[in-house]
Parts: structure tokens; sequence; C-alpha cells
């Protein structure tokens, strides 16, 4: 583990029809040990649950499972595509993960919920749920990586209107300590040159969306129940 750093790169899941998906997890794996910790997206396991409850109309507490196993489902496949990267169920395996020298891969199975609470609505999608993590781990970045073009000028309350994040992401990613960037597919080289640089806050990736730290608040702390929030 690099000091006590920690960097979460979401991976969405629009990357698994990417051919470029490949080289994100080589890298990662390569040049992210002791640093980073993959969030997978659910992809179109997860567009299935979307369509299975527009279907059936079960609540909202059975489609937040099935999509945290679809994000699981990703899991299982970025590891087969690189098994370097060491799958991890809770913050403690994540940080053994890393301290051992590797790049943890996030299989979220510990989301899954018997009851309503914060996480169990589509306002929360992987994305928020790799913020949450990020709070989590007291991480120093988060990056968000999509395969979508992207234009920098915007900010994140604009990308969730065009539906790139999901609905609570803004209002999570005001109120936490940490650098916050989105990255389109083709920065790949600018994040490998982070990770290689050191991996500190100093390493600014230049030409993406980044999301303004707060001036106060406390690192890792989860979002306040203050809201009926996210799933």
């Amino acid at each position: 583990m690099r000091g006590s750093a920690v960097w979460i790169v979401k991976l969405g899941g629009s990357l698994l029809r990417d051919p470029r998906l490949r080289e994100w997890l080589q890298m990662l794996a390569e040049f992210g040990g002791g640093l980073v910790t993959v969030v997978p997206g659910g992809a179109s396991f997860a567009d299935a649950v979307r369509e299975a409850q527009a279907r059936w109309h079960f609540d909202d507490v059975v489609a937040h499972n099935m999509a945290v196993l679809a994000m699981a489902q990703t899991a299982h496949m970025l590891h087969g595509l690189e098994p370097r990267l060491v799958t991890a169920a809770d913050e403690g395996q994540i940080r053994q993960v890393l301290h051992a020298g590797r790049a943890a891969l996030w299989m979220p199975l510990a989301l899954l919920r018997d009851a309503p609470d914060l996480l169990t609505s589509w306002e929360v999608t992987s994305d928020s749920l790799a913020l949450w993590l990020a709070r989590r781990l007291n991480a120093e970045r988060l990056i968000v990586v999509k395969a979508a073009t992207l234009d920098p000028a915007l900010t994140l309350g604009e990308l969730t209107a065009t539906g790139v994040l999901d609905a609570r992401f803004a209002v999570w990613a005001h109120e936490a300590a940490f650098r916050i960037e989105i990255v389109q597919v083709d920065d790949l080289v600018r994040v490998r040159d982070a990770l290689v640089s050191g991996g500190g806050l100093a390493a600014v990736l230049p030409g993406v969306l980044q999301a303004d730290r707060p001036k106060q608040g406390a690192r890792g702390n989860p979002p306040r129940n203050r809201r009926k929030p996210p799933g």
C-alpha cells in the first residue's frame, strides 16, 4: 500500500462494449498496485434489472439487490479478463489487498439489503456507490471512467441532467473531501501517468472534468440521513 493513499477507479458499464476495456484493466493492474480499487458498473446486467422491474413491478429493495448482483457479475468478468486484479468484498479486504501491493476489484455483495436504506433506490447507481465507497475508505481520489464523449466545461449537475451520472452523485460529491474526476476512455495514458507520478493529489489530470473539493467536511464519512436517498 502506498502509504495510506487510496484511489477509487469506477469503470462504467458502457466500457464492456469498448475494445479498450482490457487495456484499462491491464494498466490498472500493472500501475495501480497498493493504490487502486476498481469499482465495476452494472452494465447490461443492470439494464436487465430495470427492464424486469418495469415489467413485474417488484420493489426497489429487490431491484437494488439484483443490481448489486449485476455489479458482481461484471466484477467476475473483469477478474476473468485481468486476474491480477484481486477481488475484495468489503473495506477490510480491500485494505488487505492494497497492503499486499496489489490492485483491488470490489465485489460489492456486502451491499445486499433486507430492508430499504440510503442505498436502495435507482437514484443511486454504481457511480454513486463508487463515491460512497471512496468516502468509506477515506480515499484521496475518485476517477469515474466513461465511454461517452465528455465536455470538460459541464458541471457534475449538468452531467447528471444529461444522464451521464446518476441523480445522487452531484449531491454526494459536493460533500466529498477528495478530488473527483470524470474522464473518458481515451484518457488511459493520462490516468496511467498520474499513477506513475506517485498518486498524490498534486498529480492533476489535465483536460478532464474535476469537481471542486469542499473547504471543510469530515473525510470518509458516509452521507448523512438528512435526505431520503440512494440505492
